[in-house]
């Protein structure tokens, strides 16, 4: 035997068939406890902390994935399982982008009145995010990490951008991987408490509010909105998820060139004229060098693209979970339901079977730009009664079944959260509550 073979580390083994469905049937059922369990309100001085179903759901998982290995072997969801939730979680992703390009599209002559915050919102964005945890982290002694983790609230656009400009091993590769690890694993739980918080102080419009939810993350998009809607009338949280979700897709897509050609240019210029002055404060003297993180390794652990069979099972499993949702949390019968979820699923499939044709087609895309077409009034025949049939389908009824799977990536990032020093948790924390303060801010001014 070979020196290289010898010392070879195994790859992980795939998810057995049989395993799969114990994965498949946990998900479920967490998905039915916490709805049944329903939302849980935390009194908090003046206000209250609403735990909704999905937020109790992505922390559940996270505990039995992280605590795997003390469950009983027949009940244990281990590392290959929870590696294969994180695929069939990028599958269920698709039909969640579908939601929201379905309701942006039907919401389309609302969505006109509110014009320029939505036009201006990536301003918000952008300046939220630096003028609030940038000169935090040059007061705390991060160099240029503090870049990477300010430019963005880190998502995997922000990924691509840094490991294309600098590369992952760089300075700025460790901050927006860092960002990236901390709203992973603290994101949703972290927006929950701040939109909590700030919601009931009565200082900005929940318009303004659920402009700020869209900030290019479905997670913690839907973690502001559940608290953001609560106790409103329908009408009014339809108009508030048809925001959220137009701003969350902006977000996503135009974004992406604004804080390639915008937000990260600005934010080096920041840094330069900022870290000789906010870099000599004693917090920053006494700091330690920076946690090395071994981006390699981290990237190492990311999810791989669902195979077609991974789609399907995971279509299948969302099906089924918001079908229980959308009956246990909102007393939509099944018979109302399928239907609409039917209509999600056919789009996202013509996606996917466009993308094994078409190899460059950006699949995000064309299901968020395709699924606005598809709900516009009067944009075609059909366009009246898909919007009213897909109306059926409450948009928290899929949340709580995507955030369920989403809780096992959640689980795997926590050995890597834990390296991570306290100065860099604190300011991705910063940058995301300065993401959505920021947004909000420009649309309560458009207002």
């Amino acid at each position: 035997m070979s020196h290289a073979a010898a010392n070879a580390v195994p790859s992980p083994s795939p998810a057995a068939p049989c395993r799969l469905w114990l994965l498949l049937l946990v998900v479920l059922a967490v998905t039915v406890l916490t709805e049944w369990i329903g939302p849980i309100a935390i009194p908090l001085w003046s206000s209250k902390i609403v735990i909704l179903p999905m937020l109790m759901a992505l922390l559940l998982t996270t505990a039995l994935a992280a605590l795997h290995a003390r469950m009983p072997a027949a009940l244990r969801l281990d590392v290959p399982l929870q590696r294969h939730a994180g695929k069939l979680l990028n599958a269920a992703l698709l039909l969640f982008i579908v939601k929201l390009g379905l309701m942006a599209g039907h919401s389309m002559p609302q969505l006109q009145k509110v014009g320029w915050a939505l036009a201006f919102q990536e301003l918000g964005h952008a300046f939220g995010t630096m003028v609030l945890a940038l000169p935090l982290a040059l007061m705390l002694g991060i160099k240029r990490e503090a870049v990477g983790a300010t430019f963005s609230i880190g998502r995997e656009n922000s990924l691509v951008i840094i490991g294309q400009k600098y590369g992952m091993q760089s300075a700025e590769g460790r901050g927006v991987l860092a960002e990236y690890i901390t709203g992973t694993v603290l994101g949703a739980v972290f927006i929950t408490l701040l939109v909590s918080v700030i919601a009931p102080l009565g200082i900005f419009d929940p318009r303004s509010l659920a402009m700020g939810a869209g900030m290019g993350s479905g997670s913690l998009m839907a973690a502001a909105l559940g608290v953001i809607t609560v106790g409103m009338a329908p009408e009014m949280v339809k108009e508030l998820n048809a925001i959220a979700a137009a701003a969350n897709l902006i977000a996503g897509v135009v974004g992406f060139y604004f804080a390639l050609f915008v937000t990260l240019p600005l934010c080096n210029w920041l840094y330069a004229r900022l870290e000789p002055v906010l870099g000599r404060t004693a917090l920053a003297r006494r700091a330690p060098s920076a946690d090395e993180l071994d981006p390699q390794a981290a990237m190492a652990e990311e999810d791989e693209h669902p195979s077609l069979a991974d789609s399907v099972v995971a279509l299948l499993l969302m099906v089924a979970g918001i079908t229980l949702s959308n009956y246990m949390g909102y007393g939509v019968p099944p018979q109302q339901t399928l239907p609409g979820v039917a209509a999600m699923v056919a789009i996202v499939l013509v996606g996917i079977a466009l993308k094994r044709v078409l190899r460059r087609l950006p699949l995000m895309l064309f299901l968020a730009v395709a699924a606005t077409l598809a709900t516009i009034p009067g944009g075609w025949p059909l366009a009246d009664a898909l919007a009213t049939t897909i109306d059926r389908v409450q948009f928290m009824s899929i949340t709580t079944t995507v955030l369920a799977l989403a809780g096992f990536s959640v689980a795997r990032k926590l050995p890597m959260f834990r390296r991570l020093g306290w100065r860099i948790v604190a300011v991705s924390l910063t940058a995301t509550a300065g993401t959505f303060i920021g947004a909000a801010a420009i649309a309560e001014f458009f207002h």
